[in-house]
């Protein structure tokens, strides 16, 4: 006599969101209108080895204009469309580092539940504390290079600061979801969100000094594109 295997709602729900019938890629570029905003420098005297690494002051991370025009930085990602879907959180971790006495990258996104694994890979003294509403805060001391710690957030939550106590001038962000569908614009304003099923999406686009924006898209099987605008303040 066979026996019957039941599985339960939630594991099929996972089971059809992981594997969808098909899937397509949201790209897009973020363009910045206006006259950017002058560039500030940080002083870093206060520590000899950021003092070291950066001999002319380090120029402010809260506003990247690139060259061509568009805007580096922007945390892109689905705020609605996918409810009563699940998806399970990546066991591979988000590599936060600690280098050159900046957080690298200044702009993430992360699952809920996905290992946030935090490196310092400099020769001196880091701090990195977390300001979640929704989960547990974090304020980790780490002296020695090369030295890693873990953490998870457990709830979402756009965006959670994170800063160092040490440098303040070091500050990050993190976009917590709880579903694999976000991207950051980069170095050419561009970003992608692979994989997304087709359906009718709320996008938005956050950013740390302009705020955020959000749009109505269709997404089907076949690649498509969207666009926003951050105008200077």
């Amino acid at each position: 006599m066979k026996k019957k295997v039941y599985f339960s709602a939630a594991f099929l729900t996972l089971l059809i969101a992981a594997v969808p019938a098909s899937a397509a890629t949201l790209g897009g570029k973020i363009a910045f209108e206006g006259r950017p905003p002058a560039i500030e420098k940080v002083k870093t005297d206060a520590d000899p080895k950021c003092k070291m690494a950066h001999p002319d002051g380090l120029a402010s991370d809260q506003v990247i204009v690139n060259p061509n025009g568009t805007l580096k930085n922007v945390f892109v990602y689905v705020k609605s469309g996918l409810e009563g879907k699940a998806f399970e959180a990546p066991k591979e971790p988000v590599v936060f580092d600690q280098k050159g006495c900046q957080y690298s990258p200044k702009v993430f996104g992360i699952q809920v539940n996905q290992p946030l694994e935090i490196v310092n890979s400099d020769d001196t003294l880091h701090n990195v504390h977390s300001l979640p509403t929704q989960s547990q805060a974090f304020n980790l001391g780490m002296p020695i290079k090369g030295m890693k710690l873990k953490k998870t957030f457990t709830k979402p939550e756009v965006m959670v600061k994170i800063k160092c106590e040490v440098h303040p001038w070091m500050s990050a962000w993190a976009g917590v979801l709880d579903h694999p569908f976000f991207g950051v614009s980069n170095e050419e304003g561009q970003f992608e969100i692979k994989n997304l099923p087709p359906g009718q999406y709320v996008i938005e686009a956050w950013h740390e000094k302009y705020g955020s924006q959000t749009q109505s898209v269709t997404v089907t099987d076949k690649d498509a594109e969207t666009a926003f605008t951050f105008k200077a303040a």
